[in-house]
């Protein structure tokens, strides 16, 4: 299994990025996948998910600025971010969950930079 995830880099504040992470190995249909991220001294926080039937939640934090989507055809889930802020600064992970078996897989992340 694995979750190569990209399209990380640096941007200004008020800029946009477009992650995407595709997955092999797994039936991608079956699975939900989520985006999180992981700031300097933080613990990892849920940014947001999509559903195996296309349901999407999102933290409070990027209501608004965040877009999750999946392509089942490229097995692929993406992470459309705008009007990006400082706070934002991140590596960021994608996971995928079983709906079966619920075991989660996770990528080696892609780092985010929100700067001036």
């Amino acid at each position: 299994v694995q979750l190569e995830e990209s399209g990380g880099g640096l941007v200004q504040p008020g800029g946009s990025l477009r992650l995407s992470c595709a997955a092999s190995g797994i039936i991608f249909r079956m699975h939900d996948m989520y985006w999180s991220r992981q700031a300097p001294g933080k613990q990892r926080e849920l940014v947001a998910g999509i559903t195996t039937d296309g349901s999407t939640n999102y933290a409070d934090f990027v209501k608004g600025r965040f877009t999750i989507a999946r392509d089942n055809g490229k097995n692929t889930v993406y992470l459309q971010m705008n009007s990006l802020k400082p706070e934002d600064t991140a590596v960021y992970y994608c996971n995928s969950r079983s709906t079966v078996t619920q075991r989660d897989y996770w990528g080696q992340g892609t780092q985010v930079t929100v700067s001036p």
